[in-house]
């Protein structure tokens, strides 16, 4: 008798060990979604656990949760708004030119005649090639949101009368003042997964490749096309050129890696001097 009795303890000690195990495991399922349940048997809580992580996993948005989701678009936005005003404002008014991209294109269209309406796509897709082959798909799909985002506020400032005030005659604040717009803009923009053109695909290719920080590589690209630039644009423009592409490959750098509460409060300076700017223009 007591043989029985010591080999029910051993049912006993037996089953609770797998109820226990079982009852672990329900955990681990409802811990991969962030929520630990321990309620009754444990095969019936694990499988409602999974079905709420199935229907948790449906709400995802390009891998991200809806709240993500929106945050990345917002930066996203913000981040075009700012680089594309820098640019309208202040490098189309004042004529200093830029490295990367649109640099080959003026280089092509002023040697070779190709027009820039042919050599941007052409130079802006082999980048985006490259990017596809290094970053991945989803680096496009971010990318293709930027792209639309740049447009429209391209043509949002086109539009509008220039909001700042004409610095022709200062192309040292204006090539500074154009760097913070293009940094802060394009940094917001790429810390998102995305690029706003193929100079910022081909410099984050580069950079995977590489293992450069992303503010080297936009210098290295500018460099490159400022030197070939120097054949046909004269040397005090490139000087100032050469000023903007330093200044803003450094902020890139700052901004990509700055902590989200630091980035939000300078987005918040950037934007109150850009409404009292705006106010001083009106009188």
């Amino acid at each position: 008798m007591p043989r029985t009795n010591t080999q029910h303890q051993d049912l006993t000690t037996i089953n609770s060990s797998d109820s226990s195990a079982e009852g672990d495991s329900s955990s681990i399922v409802c811990e991969a979604d962030g929520e630990a349940v321990h309620q009754g048997r444990a095969s019936s809580p694990a499988k409602r656990c999974t079905c709420r992580g199935d229907r948790a996993s449906g709400m995802r948005i390009a891998g991200l949760s809806p709240r993500e989701f929106i945050k990345h678009v917002a930066f996203i936005l913000i981040g075009s708004a700012i680089f594309t005003f820098g640019v309208h404002n202040i490098h189309n008014v004042t004529g200093i030119t830029e490295g990367g991209i649109i640099g080959l294109v003026l280089f092509g269209d002023h040697w070779f005649g190709v027009p820039a309406s042919i050599v941007s796509p052409v130079l802006d897709g082999l980048s985006y090639l490259i990017a596809l082959k290094i970053l991945g798909g989803g680096f496009l799909g971010w990318s293709a949101v930027a792209t639309v985002a740049v447009a429209c506020f391209y043509r949002l400032w086109e539009s509008l009368p220039y909001m700042l005030p004409n610095l022709s005659n200062q192309p040292l604040t204006a090539a500074v003042l154009g760097a913070l717009f293009v940094g802060v803009g394009v940094g917001l923009v790429i810390r998102q997964g995305a690029s706003a053109g193929g100079d910022d695909a081909l410099a984050l290719s580069i950079s995977k490749i590489t293992g450069w920080r992303v503010g080297r590589c936009y210098l290295f690209t500018d460099l490159t096309v400022l030197a070939l630039s120097l054949t046909y644009i004269p040397v005090v423009k490139i000087v100032f050129s050469l000023i903007t592409v330093t200044i803003s490959s450094a902020v890139i750098d700052v901004v990509k890696d700055a902590s989200w509460d630091h980035v939000e409060e300078f987005a918040e300076g950037l934007r109150e001097c850009l409404t009292t700017a705006a106010k001083r223009r009106d009188r």
